[in-house]
């Protein structure tokens, strides 16, 4: 067991039983003010390699750690890659290209993945502080048994929200991909129909990955869903060659009448101010919502440290980022003006390539639902059994009945795209602005930051940013509400 460092205040050293018994995320206890430096991570996370006869070392979840960097990386990626890439080029036709790359790319795309990285190195100096890797275990760390539930719901709702808009696409997407195979009317046959392949789909595919339990187990299916997308950005880059200018390209669906404030010609909209420009900026800021995977995956890490797991952080922000610029670009410039909010829509559904294209992305969002609905149980578990030991009947129960209500949902409302803006404009600034400073100023002992301190400082400022973005984003979406203006959707 490593040595704890402690301040010059006469605080009582914890013996060794005491402290096996901090490590242990049951007790909820809290190790006393500033005795321990946070730049010094302990390894309270797992078992000591030297534990005490006859007694079972204590261990986080009961699980030691024994996932990859790699399949840590694929899982937190795949967190991160949402269904909102596929509007990516439609939020530059709504900006133009000089005020995209100046504000969303280089800027915001760029200043949003460095403040995401930045949200999850208050995450795991927190995490550091306490010993303790739950986000909602933080939360009433940081402000009470209040804390834990505000944080548990937030999780739950942003993720159901990004579980619903999955199963939105496979919803719309699946059938016409099928219909294609078979050369079959996906309106006039019974089995192709949306409502009924969603169901297919998560009891045949969903609920048996859902059903493992460790999220490590998914860096396999992660890194299929990875390969998809990659094939898509591919495949959007080789058509942009192909198609050369496709407005009004004979197979393509770009002949659909555009609005009137766009440019339908083959020319790249240097700055363009619209209605939409507004709604579109607050959307992509909010790209890289992987928060609540960001302590399970810390969890089960071969080898876990606060740098190793920002390690890990970094590189899935920094892929998903270049994956992100690339897609709007070449999208962008294979359709200019005229790109809609579903990119694939624009290409000829009788092209094999677009065809397979719409599989992979079916594919990837199907294989990325598990590893969504990992934090939703996680929360439960902790919100309703907090000191329960791992129960299988319990783990399927949870699964079961997620599935179920997400499916009732998807199937019952026709859209339920607004619904989707405010999950998405008050969970994910909430998730990667407001929470981690919060549990910064909060959790850290002043012994060690004062208040008044420049790390403090920073926190205090990159929660405000978050009120911001979501005050604005709020107010955008209602704006647009009352003035009957349809907006871009995704996660």
């Amino acid at each position: 067991m490593n040595t704890l460092r402690v301040s010059q205040l006469p605080v009582h050293v914890p013996s060794n039983k005491h402290m096996m018994e901090l490590q242990d995320p049951k007790m909820n206890g809290a190790l006393p003010g500033g005795a321990v430096d946070y730049r010094q991570e302990h390894e309270g996370f797992l078992p000591s390699h030297s534990p005490s006869p006859g007694r079972k070392p204590a261990q986080f979840m009961d699980f030691e750690g024994k996932t990859s960097f790699g399949m840590s990386v694929f899982n937190l990626s795949n967190a991160i890659m949402g269904s909102g890439i596929l509007g990516l080029a439609y939020a530059m036709a709504h900006t133009g290209v000089l005020f995209f790359f100046a504000i969303c790319h280089r800027a915001l795309l760029l200043c949003i993945a460095l403040l995401s990285s930045y949200s999850i190195h208050l995450l795991l100096t927190c995490a550091g502080v306490v010993g303790i890797r739950a986000y909602e275990q933080l939360g009433q760390r940081a402000l009470g048994p209040a804390g834990k539930v505000v944080v548990a719901a937030v999780i739950c709702l942003h993720n159901v929200g990004a579980m619903s808009s999955y199963l939105f696409i496979i919803k719309s997407e699946l059938p016409l991909v099928i219909g294609t195979f078979l050369d079959m009317d996906p309106e006039g046959d019974w089995f192709l129909k949306g409502n009924l392949l969603i169901i297919i789909v998560s009891v045949l595919i969903i609920l048996p990955l859902a059903l493992m339990r460790h999220l490590g187990y998914l860096g396999y299916t992660s890194g299929l869903s990875l390969t998809c997308m990659l094939f898509f950005l591919i495949s959007v880059i080789y058509k942009k060659f192909q198609l050369g200018c496709a407005v009004g390209h004979n197979e393509t669906e770009v002949e659909r009448k555009s609005p009137p404030s766009l440019n339908t010609s083959c020319e790249a909209q240097m700055f363009t101010a619209d209605s939409q420009m507004f709604y579109t900026v607050p959307i992509m800021a909010f790209a890289f919502v992987c928060h609540p995977e960001v302590l399970p995956i810390y969890t089960e890490l071969c080898r876990p440290s606060k740098r190793r797991m920002q390690a890990v952080a970094n590189v899935s922000i920094g892929a998903m980022f270049c994956m992100y610029a690339l897609t709007a670009t070449f999208g962008y410039l294979t359709f200019y003006s005229s790109v809609e909010a579903e990119m694939l829509h624009m290409y000829s559904q009788q092209d094999l390539l677009i065809l397979c294209v719409r599989l992979a992305v079916l594919l990837a969002v199907t294989l990325t639902v598990p590893v969504v609905l990992f934090p939703i149980r996680r929360a439960l578990q902790q919100l309703l059994f907090p000191s329960k030991a791992f129960s299988w009947p319990r783990h399927v129960a949870i699964a079961l009945i997620l599935l179920v209500l997400v499916n009732v949902l998807v199937i019952c409302v026709p859209t339920i795209r607004d619904i989707f803006g405010v999950i998405g404009s008050t969970s994910a600034p909430s998730l990667i602005f407001i929470l981690p400073s919060v549990f910064y100023l909060r959790i850290v002992p002043s012994e060690v930051e004062p208040l008044y301190s420049w790390p403090k400082i920073q926190a205090l400022c990159f929660g405000i940013l978050g009120v911001l973005f979501m005050a604005i984003s709020l107010g955008f979406m209602f704006a647009n509400w009352a003035t009957g203006q349809s907006h871009v959707s995704g996660h």
